[in-house]
Formats: C-alpha cells, structure tokens, sequence
C-alpha cells in the first residue's frame, strides 16, 4: 500500500526536515508537500539529518487537487471539532484501517503549524484524526504529529503477518478526483431540481460529502450514481 504524508503550506523548513526524519525511522518515504513557504531550504536538510533522500524525492505542488487527486482513502489531522461533526479516529485506528483497507492509495493530511486544515481541506477526507494530547496542552509540534501516526502505521504493517488476508473488492475504490466529479455532478443536479439553493445552500454539500466519504464509494458505484444523475437531468416527457 502507498501511504504519502501531506504537508500544506508548511512555514519552517526546519519541520519539513525534522518530518521526512520521523517518516523515514517508521518506514514511510512519500512526502508530498503543498505549496511550501520556503522549500528547497537548509534548515529542512539540517533537520532531516539522515532522511535527505526523503526530502530530494518529496513531491512538491501548488494544490491540494494534485497532491490526493489519485489516492482513495484520505485522513485529516484535527485538533479541534467542528460544527458539523465528521468520522473521528485515534492513529492506532487510523493504522488499523489503513493495513486492512482496499486502498491503493492513502493520503494522510497535515495543515499548517498555527492553524491547521481548513474546513474545506477536511470535508475532502473520509476520517479526522485526532492525537488523544492532554486537555490543558492540545498542540502537537508538526513533525511531532506525524511521528505519533508514522509509528502506529509501523506497528500495524509489522503486526499484518499474523492477521487474516482482507478478501479482495470487485472494484477499486474511488478516487479523490473521481469523487470531485461526482460531488460537482451532484451538485448541479440539485441547483437544477431546485433543492439546493446556492444563495442558502444549508450546508447540504458538506453533509453529502459526510454521507459518501463515510460510505466509501468504489469506481463502479461512482459511475452508477452518475449515471443515474446524468438521467435525472434530462428532460422528462410528458405522457
């Protein structure tokens, strides 16, 4: 399975290397980083220590589109809830699912060092994951995040041998480009049925996008829901 680490609009280059480091102890060598304020940088390889190659193969890209377009299981990091609550794992449950997932692709994303994920960077993830830090201190150092989930992912994959093989899904589950045509499809289908008003929109994409990334979708599914969105718009005629 491919597991790439996502890091979006990082500000210190000395977390990008002190990253790659704890990715590389764990295991992991997919670093994508998202339009990063100061990347190539010494400070990043001063940190890294050892972990150089990780940063000279990091995939570096303006937008979170290209970073996940291909992945079908995406996690967000988050702190704090938000007003319309979304799955909610711990790492060691974020790990678990992942060994035992159809996933050809996973994503685990990381915000900024002082805020975080914007809401839209979460709504496009199937589970937050939240790092159980006591309530008086929440915050985690960035690279310190991704140490604690790097080390759950490399506990389960060490533990998969004596576990039973998952049975193996018809279709490849969808990915985040597919899902993005889908919920934009969807979308315009229901501004022209007039349930969904884009001047109040109600929040209603934001529970759909729940709904199915909850589901988890696979590529067949995906074409059937568009399919059947593609004969909902069309003219009905009249008997």
């Amino acid at each position: 399975m491919n597991t790439r680490i996502v890091l979006i609009n990082t500000s210190h280059p000395g977390n990008i290397g002190a990253t790659a480091r704890a990715m590389k102890t764990m295991g992991l060598s997919q670093l994508v980083l998202v339009d990063p304020l100061s990347f190539p940088h010494a400070k990043a390889i001063e940190m890294a220590v050892g972990a150089t190659d990780i940063l000279e193969n990091a995939l570096v890209v303006k937008t979170l589109d290209e970073a996940i377009r291909d992945c079908t299981f995406i996690a967000g990091t988050s702190a704090r809830s938000r007003a319309i609550p979304w799955p909610v794992i711990s790492p060691r449950e974020l790990a678990e699912k992942v060994i035992h997932s159809t996933s050809a692709n996973v994503a685990i994303l990381f915000g900024r060092e002082q805020s975080g994920l914007t809401n839209e960077e979460l709504q496009r993830c199937h589970v937050h994951i939240q790092i159980p830090s006591h309530s008086d201190y929440t915050s985690l150092n960035l690279a310190a995040a991704v140490q604690v989930i790097a080390y759950e992912l490399r506990v389960a994959a060490l533990s998969q041998t004596n576990t039973p093989t998952q049975m193996e899904w018809d279709y490849p589950p969808a990915t985040s480009q597919e899902m993005e045509g889908f919920y934009e499809h969807l979308k315009q289908v229901l501004i022209d049925a007039d349930f969904l008003k884009p001047e109040a929109p109600r929040q209603l994409m934001t529970r759909l996008r729940r709904l199915f990334n909850r589901t988890q979708l696979d590529s067949m599914e995906i074409n059937i829901l568009r399919g059947i969105l593609t004969a909902l718009g069309k003219p009905q005629s009249k008997l």
